[in-house]
C-alpha cells in the first residue's frame, strides 16, 4: 500500500518572461544537484518538447510535461508523487513568463505548493533586479519563494550590487555570469535539439560550475497520494513501432509509460536511417523536423515500401504533425511516404500553436470521448480526406483529425493519458 504523502526536495523556476534564461538555468541547477549524488527528476510546465530533452541530458532521466490544461491536475498529481518516491530533488521549467496563460506555470505552483524560484536575466539592469523579482512574487501572495538566481550577469560585482538591494524576504540562489558559450541556438520551432548540440553536456556541466556547488537545496514539499487508477490491458500482446530520430522525435515520455501500462511492447526505428519497419502490429509517426531530411526521406525507398505495405496489409498508423506531413503525397515539392492522399508544405508564419482538446464520435452509441492534444506548426496540409474529429482551443475550432483507412493523422500531439482507453484505438484495428 502506497503512503499517503511523499516528500521531497522541488521548485518552480519561472521568469518574468522567454528568453530570460529558464531552460539553462533550470539544466544547471539539475547538472549541479546531481553533481552532488542527488537524484534529480525535472519536468516542463506546458506542453513543450525540446526544452524537456535539455533537462534530460542534465539529470540522465526521462523528462515528463505538466500541463494543467492538456495532462490535467490529475496526471500531474500522479507525476509528481511518483517522482517525490524516486528522488531527491524536483525542479520544474516553467512557460513563458511566470503569470502567461490560463492556466499558467504560477497556477501549477499554487494548486501543489511548489515554491517558485525565479530566474531574471539582469543583463543591462542593477538594483531594478530587486524591484522585478518583489513585484513579481507580490503580484500573488500566495506563492511560496524559493529565491532568485540573477542570469547573465557582467560581473561578481554586478552580482553583489543585485543582491545587497533584495528584499530580506527573498532568498538570493546565485548568479550566473554572461557567456555566450552558454546560449543554446534556435530556430523555428524553438531551441535546436539536444542531439544537434554536439557539446550540449559540457555547456551544461559549465553552467553548474558558473552556478556554484554551494547553491542551497530548494525546499522540502509534501506530495498526496493520487487516486488508484490502474488502465486495463487494451493493448497486450501488441507490438508498436515508434519512429524516433532527428526528423521524428516529438514524443511525450508519458504517452510512452502509458503504452506499455497498457500492456504494449515498444521498438523504436528510424524513418532516415532503417530501411525497413521493425516486425510490429501498429506504427506511430510522431512530430518532429521531416523538412529538414526531406533528401534522406526521399531517397530512402525501403522505408517508404515497407510502410506502404504495412498499411495495405491493414497496420494502424498514428501520423502526428511531421509524421503527418511525412506520410502525405508530397512536403514541400518533393515525394514523401505518399501513405495519405494529401501534400504538405512548410509556410514562414506560424500557422497553429496552443492546447486543444479533440472530440472524437462513438461509433457504438456511447458518448463522445475527448483527448488533450497540443499544436505548434509552421505547416500547412492539403487534402480532400474526411475529417472524422475536431480539436477546440480557447478560441474555437482547432486542427482537424483525418482518417484514411486505417491512418489517423493530424496537426495535434495527443497526450495519451488524458484519456487512455481512446489512445489504445489508435494502435488498434
Amino acid at each position: 500500500m502506497q503512503p499517503a504523502v511523499a516528500t521531497c526536495h522541488a521548485m518552480l523556476i519561472a521568469a518574468p518572461a522567454s528568453g530570460q534564461g529558464k531552460t539553462m538555468t533550470t539544466a544547471a541547477l539539475a547538472r549541479a544537484y546531481r553533481n552532488r549524488g542527488l537524484r534529480v527528476q525535472a519536468f516542463k510546465c506546458g506542453p513543450d518538447f525540446i526544452d524537456g530533452m535539455i533537462l534530460e541530458v542534465a539529470t540522465g532521466n526521462p523528462v515528463y510535461n505538466l500541463d494543467l490544461g492538456m495532462c490535467g491536475e490529475a496526471d500531474a498529481r500522479r507525476l509528481l508523487y511518483k517522482a517525490a518516491q524516486e528522488n531527491d530533488v524536483i525542479l520544474l521549467e516553467g512557460v513563458m513568463g511566470l503569470y502567461d496563460g490560463k492556466p499558467s506555470c504560477a497556477d501549477i505552483a499554487e494548486r501543489f505548493g511548489i515554491p517558485v524560484g525565479l530566474v531574471v536575466n539582469a543583463k543591462a539592469m542593477a538594483q531594478t533586479f530587486a524591484a522585478v523579482a518583489y513585484g513579481l512574487y507580490a503580484f500573488r501572495p500566495s506563492l511560496q519563494r524559493a529565491g532568485v538566481i540573477a542570469n547573465q550577469v557582467g560581473s561578481d560585482g554586478h552580482a553583489k550590487m543585485i543582491r545587497e538591494e533584495l528584499p530580506a524576504e527573498i532568498p538570493w540562489l546565485g548568479a550566473m555570469k554572461f557567456d555566450t558559450q552558454l546560449s543554446l541556438p534556435e530556430r523555428h520551432l524553438g531551441l535546436h535539439l539536444a542531439q544537434e548540440i554536439s557539446d550540449i553536456d559540457q555547456r551544461i556541466e559549465a553552467a553548474a560550475q558558473l552556478l556554484g556547488q554551494e547553491i542551497p537545496l530548494p525546499p522540502t514539499v509534501r506530495f498526496d497520494a493520487p487516486e488508484n487508477n490502474a488502465c486495463e490491458p487494451l493493448l497486450q500482446g501488441k507490438t508498436i513501432a515508434v519512429a524516433k530520430d532527428a526528423a521524428f522525435c516529438f514524443i511525450y515520455q508519458a504517452n510512452l509509460d502509458l503504452l506499455q501500462s497498457l500492456g504494449a511492447t515498444i521498438t523504436f526505428f528510424s524513418p532516415l536511417n532503417d530501411r525497413q519497419l521493425p516486425a510490429t502490429d501498429a506504427c506511430w509517426l510522431p512530430g518532429g523536423y521531416p523538412e529538414l531530411h526531406l533528401a534522406t526521406l526521399q531517397h530512402n525507398h525501403g522505408m517508404r515500401e515497407s510502410l506502404q505495405a504495412a498499411v495495405a496489409s491493414g497496420m494502424p498508423v498514428l501520423a502526428e504533425c511531421g509524421g503527418m506531413l511525412a506520410a502525405g503525397a508530397s512536403l514541400n515539392g518533393q515525394a514523401v511516404f505518399g501513405l495519405l492522399t494529401g501534400h504538405g508544405t512548410i509556410e514562414a508564419k506560424r500557422q497553429g500553436l496552443g492546447t486543444q482538446h479533440a472530440t472524437f464520435p462513438s461509433n457504438s452509441g456511447e458518448a463522445a470521448e475527448t483527448i488533450g492534444a497540443h499544436t505548434f506548426h509552421y505547416g500547412r496540409f492539403e487534402t480532400s480526406l474526411p475529417i472524422i474529429a475536431q480539436g477546440k482551443g480557447k478560441y474555437g475550432a482547432g486542427e482537424a483529425v483525418y482518417r484514411h483507412h486505417n491512418i489517423t493523422a493530424s496537426f495535434l500531439h495527443f497526450y495519451f493519458p488524458s484519456n487512455p482507453a481512446l489512445a489504445a484505438q489508435f494502435f488498434l484495428p
